[in-house]
């Protein structure tokens, strides 16, 4: 009997230490790495990670997705979030810092020197994250507004689900240009080149927090106090990140 009862609880016991982190496309490959490393600093937690734009997990978060930790590449979103009581705002913590940049393909690229050459006719399509739900979207157009060239380029975008989707277009050359956060540019960087890191937009830092119906808040917290740990840290540095 007490062999039954431990074959039937086990289940229950492994589901209590798993952890689902909703986190911003850019962090994609960085919090790949982080995962396992929190796991062996928890034995027996698992965590899974749902990498999608900020927008869009805020939308699943809010529709009731089961959700533990959001980590936003904005803090627009985020204030949304706790504004709609979706997160536990005494967890929040910035952890993390990017900057935007200018990208063209590689290889044939329209060789791009500043901003205003996205106006020239060697650029058709110039590749941004969709406002609504892309940060990096809304930081590209506080710089082109900044620069007034936001209406006269405005017929070439091609808006984007995500920072990355905005990535492969320029990679695989079907936008002339893009912009994308430098973590993004620095994993293609056999196919897309840096024009220039972009000016005159808010900073892009990474907030993270407990999602308030988490039933794992305990290990979420924990999860959260790990990306601020010097070893956590430095793995997102080394993907390009600026630490905090």
């Amino acid at each position: 009997m007490r062999l039954f009862l431990l074959l039937v609880l086990f289940p229950v016991l492994a589901a209590a230490q798993q952890i689902t982190v909703s986190t911003a496309a850019s962090l994609t490959d960085a919090f790949k790495e982080l995962g396992p490393r929190f796991e062996a600093s928890q034995p027996g937690a698992i965590v899974r990670f749902n990498f999608a734009a900020s927008g869009v997990l805020l939308q699943q978060i809010s529709q009731g997705a089961p959700v533990d930790v959001f980590a936003s590449a904005d803090q627009d979103t985020m204030d949304r979030a706790a504004q709609q009581k979706l997160v536990d705002a005494d967890t929040r913590k910035d952890f993390a810092t990017n900057s935007l940049v200018l990208v063209e393909p590689a290889k044939d690229g329209p060789g791009l020197k500043s901003l205003q050459d996205l106006t020239g006719p060697s650029v058709l399509k110039i590749a941004i994250g969709k406002l609504a739900t892309v940060p990096a979207g809304r930081y590209t157009q506080q710089v082109l507004d900044r620069a007034k060239l936001w209406t006269p380029l405005e017929p070439k975008f091609v808006q984007a689900d995500s920072v990355r989707q905005v990535l492969d277009y320029v990679a695989r050359g079907e936008a002339e240009a893009g912009f994308v956060y430098r973590t993004d540019a620095a994993i293609l960087g056999d196919k897309v080149k840096i024009v220039l890191t972009t000016t005159g937009h808010t900073p892009v830092t990474y907030p993270v927090a407990v999602v308030a119906d988490s039933k794992q808040k305990a290990l979420a917290q924990k999860f959260i106090t790990f990306l601020g740990s010097g070893a956590a840290q430095a793995v997102l540095v080394r993907y390009g990140f600026g630490s905090l």
